[in-house]
């Protein structure tokens, strides 16, 4: 902290503002916005239109851009029902993806609450147990591992359907991928909560908590969660390898598929460069890059290939259409990913010509999420169904997974694009760092992006491992699901987060950034009504959203239970 104290107020040599650019603004020391980041806003705003409207005119003469191939014949490559004992011992996995996301969705209600009314929970001194900063840390970190471990299972799912024979060893390393990620993920949380309590002495670093937002997990358990994704890569390389493939036109989308997954693992690496006493400056620089560039950059990139795969394996898309969009797109999200991920560092000391470059680039990133709508239509229509030569309809049995992407969509545009362009503009960013207009785009696009396309993927599972006469009843609690999950996150943005923010950013304005951030303003009557206002979000969201996916995935486990025990000793095919 002294460290930042010193570097918002001491004038770079040869400027007339701070290392921080004048950051955070407070004009009775002389720190007010400087001119520049006025101007690269509005250049950053030219460079949005232009990139949008770049886009828009390749999608108006390119007719064979977008997600679904249109006028040919759909010829699924999976059926529902007809899942091998592999992809059956994955449903566990989002068993305990459902369980975590419900773990997640209480605390971070539990978290709203000590916002709301800090002296008690109901009465129940909640704080003494589990104090308001570990529930922050065990929601960013179980919102992580929910979302991670869905994309693991999924892929190794998908995986399996590349190949008609299943490998002996599948069913056991799942079992073992299972386990160890088990241990990672509650190992973490624990160490956590005694780091915190200052049970771990010299150790907090290496099993307790970090203490810096998104790598909270302490370091023994970062490197064994690398060690887990690299052993999951491996598996994910010998089920899909060219050599076992059953369709070789397959390869060019599955060898995308594997750079994809190799990523994950790879570039989650530079979160261990540092130690426990490096350099803010360091840290924060690579902090971001986990946030902006691991989660918004690969795990986007790795979300792509995943759709694109599974629209190719459910025949909604040929080859060729699946691979422009995974070109596409990872040239647009990396153009404005990489380059832009500079925006966040103001208490970094950069310079002004790398802000001014982070701000334009950073504006393109809004670009590829306008794609999402242009495949909007198509999704709406996909779920009515097609009709095949002789004029009759076609029934697609992934309905709910259709939905979720299309809702994956909707947040992509307004959550990251929106209200994420909102913020990304230097002048903005300026006023708005750690106000509520933070989190209102971060819950937005975490859940409503990663989030719903984890639950796409889950759903999508969960059908392609249900028989036909058994699908109805999981299928209710998905639909509910669907409803509760973006009516009580809309509900939470409209009521709570988007208004609070702005008020937040107002009072900043009016009486700077100290004043916004101090207790006079946060303990307010009215930041604690606004607060109670994301009361009811929450509970539709917990009811009717993560509850429901729990019943759903319990469900579908027990009927594969039930089903592997009346077919013991039988082989099953798979499709």
């Amino acid at each position: 902290m002294t460290w930042a104290a010193w570097a918002s107020v001491a004038a770079r040599p040869g400027e007339v503002h701070s290392y921080t650019n004048n950051f955070p603004y407070d004009p009775s020391v002389g720190n007010t916005a400087i001119s520049g980041a006025l101007l690269w806003s509005a250049l950053s705003l030219m460079v949005l239109l232009a990139g949008i409207s770049t886009v828009l005119l390749a999608f108006g003469k390119f007719d064979y851009l977008g997600w679904i191939t249109r006028g040919h014949n759909v010829k699924p490559q999976m059926l529902p029902g007809r899942s091998s004992r592999g992809q059956d011992a994955l449903v566990k996995f989002f068993v305990v993806v459902a369980l975590l996301f419900l773990a997640q969705a209480l605390v971070g209600g539990a978290v709203a609450h000590y916002r709301a009314d800090p002296g008690s929970f109901y009465g129940f001194q909640l704080e003494s147990v589990f104090p308001s900063n570990l529930m922050r840390t065990w929601h960013l970190q179980l919102a992580i591992f929910w979302i991670a471990t869905a994309y693991v299972a999924a892929a190794l799912f998908l995986g399996r359907s590349l190949r008609t024979d299943e490998p002996r060893w599948l069913a056991g390393c799942t079992h073992a991928l299972f386990a160890a990620f088990a241990v990672v993920i509650f190992s973490s949380l624990l160490g956590e909560w005694a780091g915190i309590a200052q049970l771990l002495g010299p150790l907090w670093f290496w099993l307790g908590n970090q203490g810096w937002e998104y790598l909270e997990l302490g370091r023994v358990w970062q490197v064994l969660l690398v060690v887990g994704l690299f052993a999951w890569f491996a598996l994910l390389w010998s089920l899909v390898r060219p050599r076992t493939l059953t369709e070789p036109a397959a390869r060019p989308i599955v060898r995308m598929f594997l750079v994809a997954a190799l990523a994950i693992p790879v570039f989650y690496i530079p979160a261990m460069v540092f130690g426990a006493k490096t350099n803010f400056t360091v840290v924060d620089t690579w902090r971001f890059w986990i946030i902006h560039l691991w989660v918004e950059g690969f795990f986007e990139f790795f979300a792509t290939t995943i759709v694109a795969l599974t629209f190719y394996q459910l025949g909604l898309t040929r080859r060729n259409v699946a691979l422009r969009v995974i070109y596409l797109d990872a040239i647009l999200y990396f153009l404005g990913g990489l380059m832009g991920t500079g925006h966040h560092w103001y208490f970094t000391g950069q310079t002004n010509l790398n802000m001014a470059l982070s701000a334009l680039f950073s504006a393109l990133e809004v670009v590829p999420l306008t794609l999402l709508t242009l495949d909007a239509w198509d999704f709406v229509r996909t779920t009515r169904g097609e009709r095949d030569a002789a004029g009759k309809q076609m029934v697609i049995p992934h309905k709910w997974t259709f939905y979720f992407l299309m809702a994956v969509g909707f947040w992509n545009f307004v959550g990251a694009g929106i209200f994420g362009f909102l913020i990304n503009l230097p002048i903005v960013s300026y006023y708005e760092v750690g106000t509520l207009l933070t989190p209102n785009h971060g819950h937005a696009a975490m859940m409503g992006v990663f989030g719903m396309l984890a639950i796409a993927l889950m759903v999508f599972v969960l059908r392609q491992t249900s028989r036909d006469e058994e699908w109805p009843s999981i299928e209710k609690y998905v639909r509910c699901a669907f409803w509760g999950t973006n009516v009580g996150l809309a509900m939470m943005v409209v009521m709570s987060l988007f208004p609070g923010g702005l008020l937040q950013v107002w009072d900043v304005l009016q009486n700077g950034y100290w004043h916004a951030r101090s207790l006079d303003y946060i303990a307010s009557e009215r930041s604690h009504l606004i607060e109670w206002l994301r009361m009811p979000g929450d509970v539709v969201f917990i009811a009717f959203g993560a509850v429901p996916l729990v019943i759903a995935t319990c469900k579908a486990s027990l009927s594969l239970r039930a089903k592997a025990a009346g077919d013991e000793g039988a082989e099953r095919p798979a499709v």
